[in-house]
């Protein structure tokens, strides 16, 4: 077990234990803004569909319900733009974490091949290298890569944690390349619901990908769109050529979405009500947030999108992680997302509203 363990990184959330402590002893609690966890209830339809199939003592399949795919499929359609959509273009999975952490083993990748990912990213991108043992490499413009020994690229649009939105001229400028050099891609689309000041595209978008999904893989999650990160919720959208042998893997794994969620993801996917109703709870937060610490002295950088604000008061992550621990606010340093991000904190909309309204009193008095 060790010789696994060994090749990853340390768990990082484990640092911020001593500021959490620290954050805690405020005379009025803590807020914590350090991990883009939901905090609101699960939509009403979604909890009673769940219900509903409650009684489900066989195994479900891997592949999900018929009805779970028409509702992959329809929604792809409807939200992303894309075309010609059909049951072998997509495949749920069980939460995105375990498919960013296991994809490089389940592609068979290895020591002599590479996989890449943004210069500031989700950690994870690279704990799926290093558990399939291959190489890693962080890009700031990705066409700027050798593609010599790349068979995985890794798009995040929009951005965790800095929020930024690739424009649908360098989506197709991105794929185009991975294409001409043979390299897959998969874009982790997770937040594409939340664009504030910009309009994420997806990579299926038939402008983007030229009406081909050919080498081209979408990662989407109903974790913040619809509140189910309990869920364990996810899905892919894309190559058939990819997705196939990737079920025959996951069969075997034994990778298989719960029934009762399969069931709750068809009444998630069929209801767009409830996803703007959160996007307003989310908006409002930004709001007090943004302005609160912009009041406070930091700057905001990207952050046109996601759940998270990327901020900086040009100095140590840390230093600001253990200014605002002094104010009861608990946040992420941006360093854990890369060494770009040394000097940043990424501060979360994942607090109730008298939990935003508290740390935005803390900031501007």
């Amino acid at each position: 077990m060790s010789a696994v363990s060994d090749r990853l990184p340390t768990f990082p959330w484990d640092k911020l234990e001593p500021y959490k402590k620290t954050a805690a002893a405020h005379p009025d609690g803590i807020v914590d803004l350090s991990v883009g966890t939901p905090v609101d209830p699960v939509p009403e339809p979604i909890q009673k569909a769940l219900i509903a199939a409650a009684d489900s003592p066989g195994y479900p399949t891997v592949w999900g319900t018929p009805e779970l795919r028409d509702a992959l499929t329809r929604w792809a359609e409807r939200r992303l733009g894309a075309r010609g959509v059909t049951h072998h273009h997509v495949l749920p999975i069980v939460g995105s974490k375990e498919l960013v952490a296991w994809l490089p083993t389940q592609l068979g990748l290895g020591p002599d091949d590479k996989v890449a990912f943004p210069r500031l990213a989700y950690p994870t991108y690279e704990v799926g290298a290093r558990l399939a043992r291959a190489d890693h490499v962080a890009y700031d413009d990705p066409t700027e890569l050798d593609p010599t020994g790349l068979k995985l690229l890794w798009l995040n649009s929009p951005s965790n944690p800095t929020g930024r939105v690739l424009s649908k001229q360098e989506l197709t400028r991105i794929v185009a390349w991975a294409r001409e050099h043979g390299v897959l891609v998969f874009s982790d689309e997770c937040y594409i619901e939340l664009g504030w000041e910009a309009d994420p595209v997806s990579v299926l978008h038939p402008d983007v990908n030229g009406g081909s999904y050919d080498g081209i893989v979408s990662v989407h999650s109903l974790s913040k769109r619809s509140n189910l990160a309990g869920y364990r919720a996810a899905f892919l959208a894309g190559d058939p050529a990819v997705l196939g042998p990737l079920l025959q893997i996951r069969k075997h794994g034994g990778m298989m979405t719960s029934a009762p969620t399969q069931a709750a993801v068809v009444a998630a996917l069929s209801d767009d009500e409830h996803v703007r109703v959160q996007r307003g709870r989310y908006a409002a937060r930004r709001t007090a947030l943004r302005e609160a610490l912009l009041a406070h002295g930091f700057r905001i950088e990207h952050s046109e999108a996601s759940l998270y604000l990327w901020a900086t008061r040009d100095e140590s992550c840390w230093t600001t992680v253990a200014h605002l621990a002094d104010r009861g606010i608990l946040v992420a340093p941006g360093d854990f997302y890369g060494p770009a991000g040394e000097n940043f904190v990424r501060v979360a909309l994942t607090a109730t509203d008298e939990r935003i309204q508290a740390a935005a009193t803390r900031l501007t008095t």
